[in-house]
């Protein structure tokens, strides 16, 4: 994502990761524009226990060290998700591992939970404690650990009291093996583990989402939803990256291996969010994720079941104002069909 508007162009040359780390550091100097209006009162949604101002959110892998999640909310994000975060720190693949295709507004990466591990991060929300805004923490797994789910229980407990929710990753393309827990026996053991793991007073206990893979058949994504159901997990974010490579790609990049995002993945996010709602029946909320660039494309993920979005891949094509353009489209959308609120126009479509 670049900043100014101004710049696009030129950001545009730069290598990928280095322009994500410029972006990182203007952010942090605090040179981002801050939204100048509030968000109508239709735009609000009480979930899980927390209030969201708004329902579109900046999806992990952003901010995966938990660098700026303020100046997220403060350019008008409803919430903002760091990480993903493992235990130790890692350093991921070898680069080159972010790909841009700018003639499809798409990205690949191959990023590997690169991050400064646990404790870089816990020091950064601890230095944050008492400010306002929801900032969920997605966990994962080391690419070496002997014991995968020990470290997504170890990420419970390493962020009790400082992250406003978890996001269980278990569905990145990016670390061998991952995607594996999303069987039905592995996914039992660590949604019984999670649970173990969070505190025994339901008072004190924080949201658990798990965010799932588009490239699931229907009938895997009932299951999951039904082992969710069982294990207590209080939502999915519906969906990661894509291993699917559609036709219409003719990047000379295309070819490159990783996780696919931006708007080529929308009908793959489009349809696992149909599963989703269609399994969950109301019965467990859904975040949708993937393709997301409009206020069009917002409501009508929301019409779908979600009852939040989060974008990521769009705003390196669109910059910050693409929040504001999003919330707006949005609140004039569900005044046009006559809904007073987001809660009502959840899963109209369907």
């Amino acid at each position: 994502m670049d900043l100014f508007p101004l710049a696009r162009p030129f950001a545009s040359l730069i290598e990928p990761e280095t322009a994500h780390r410029l972006t990182i550091r203007a952010l942090r100097l605090g040179l981002a524009p801050r939204q100048r209006e509030p968000d109508p009162a239709s735009l609000a949604i009480d979930l899980f226990g927390l209030h969201f101002e708004n329902p579109v959110g900046i999806a992990a892998g952003f901010d995966k060290n938990g660098e700026v999640p303020d100046a997220m909310l403060a350019l008008g994000m409803g919430f903002a998700e760091v990480g993903t975060v493992t235990p130790r720190p890692q350093s991921g693949n070898p680069r080159p591992r972010v790909f841009r295709l700018p003639l499809h507004r798409a990205v690949i990466n191959r990023l590997g939970f690169n991050n400064e591990g646990h404790e870089a991060l816990k020091k950064r929300l601890l230095a944050r404690r008492g400010r306002p805004g929801i900032v969920g923490v997605n966990i994962g797994a080391n690419k070496d650990s002997a014991d995968r789910i020990a470290d997504y229980e170890a990420g419970i407990r390493a962020f009790d009291g400082l992250a406003s929710y978890f996001t269980v990753n278990i569905s990145s393309p990016n670390t061998p093996g991952l995607r594996a827990l999303q069987g039905r026996e592995q996914l039992d053991d660590l949604l019984g583990r999670i649970d173990a793991a969070r505190p025994a007073d339901p008072a004190a206990r924080v949201p658990v989402f798990l965010k799932i893979a588009p490239d699931l058949i229907a009938d895997e994504i009932g299951m999951i939803v039904e082992a969710s159901l069982a294990h207590r997990i209080d939502g999915l974010i519906v969906s990661n990256t894509t291993l699917e490579r559609p036709e219409t790609l003719r990047s000379p990049d295309a070819h490159e291996t990783g996780g696919l995002s931006g708007a080529p993945i929308r009908p793959f996010a489009e349809k696992a969010l149909r599963a989703a709602a269609e399994a969950a029946q109301g019965r467990l909320p859904l975040i949708a994720v993937g393709g997301i660039d409009s206020g069009a494309e917002a409501y009508a993920r929301i019409r779908l079941g979600a009852s939040a979005v989060q974008v990521y891949s769009a705003l390196i094509y669109d910059g910050p104002g693409l929040i504001t353009r999003i919330k707006r489209d949005l609140a004039a959308r569900l005044r046009a069909d006559g809904f007073s609120s987001i809660s009502a126009a959840i899963g109209a479509s369907r």
